[in-house]
């Protein structure tokens, strides 16, 4: 029996503050969704006690890892939490210290409920730089068919703000562990060659980030492993070339302009 629209997955290490204001700008009946908190090996152990007063009419679940594992396999172990439970519609996605609109849960619920053809959903964004305060607005194709050809190119569906339905979790399981640092644009693919997705053109979740967790090295081996993306899951061989050519070009660029592009394009 159907109890509940979604249940929300939070990756979370040491961040008390943001999570804190994550939660807090929640806005949904809270009988009608779930919050499941992923403790990726935190110094000090999360628990429900830590946080805020604001919380404490919500429905709060919280698995602890005994070790920092990172955030595919906390993602994991909290969608394998989730796969035999039949009491909620979707899963939905948000980190410490993002944002939501407080329409977002709101017009996503809608849109899917609405649209039964549409298995994977996603919204435009804004990424605020904690350090100079410059934001930029992200925004991607909306349409399945339009987004297809995009995905060839970058990963439309910025993690943080999608929502899918749990069927899909049934379908093609857990996030993959063999595109390092591209799991989610591989996850995406996979969920894309069984369903259709869209993209609301409005601003729906802020994300913030900072330049010095942003690392050069990472972003060549994510590069690498966007390009075996492409490759395996790519339909359509002009755009597959095409973006395996741009992303080869990306590996050569000096490191200052990998950074500054990171930074000004965040893809």
């Amino acid at each position: 029996m159907i109890e509940k629209d979604f249940i929300l997955l939070i990756p979370y290490f040491n961040n008390i503050a943001g999570l804190n204001n994550s939660i807090k700008s929640i806005n949904y009946p809270s009988d009608l969704f779930e919050i499941l908190l992923i403790d990726d090996g935190s110094e000090v152990e999360l628990s429900l006690n830590k946080l805020d007063e604001f919380t404490n009419h919500l429905t709060i679940n919280i698995i602890r890892l005994n070790k920092n594992r990172g955030i595919v396999n906390a993602l994991n172990e909290g969608l394998k939490f989730l796969k035999d439970r039949t009491d909620f519609k979707y899963i939905a996605r948000l980190d410490c210290d993002d944002i939501c609109n407080s329409e977002r849960f709101i017009e996503q619920v809608k849109f899917l409920n609405e649209n039964s053809d549409i298995g994977l959903l996603g919204s435009w964004c804004r990424f605020i730089n904690s350090e100079t305060k410059k934001s930029y607005l992200y925004r991607a194709k909306t349409e399945h068919f339009d987004i297809l050809r995009e995905m060839h190119f970058k990963c439309s569906f910025i993690h943080p703000t999608v929502m899918f339905r749990k069927e899909i979790l049934n379908t093609i399981g857990c996030y993959p562990n063999d595109y390092v640092h591209a799991e989610d644009y591989a996850y995406f693919w996979k969920i894309l060659k069984t369903t259709k997705g869209a993209i609301l053109d409005k601003e729906l979740v802020i994300i913030e980030f900072s330049e010095k967790n942003i690392s050069l090295q990472n972003y060549n081996l994510q590069i690498i492993s966007r390009i075996k993306v492409i490759n395996e899951f790519g339909n359509l061989k002009f755009l597959k070339m095409a973006g395996i050519f741009l992303l080869r070009c990306k590996l050569l660029l000096p490191k200052k302009m990998i950074l500054w592009l990171k930074l000004r394009y965040l893809n």
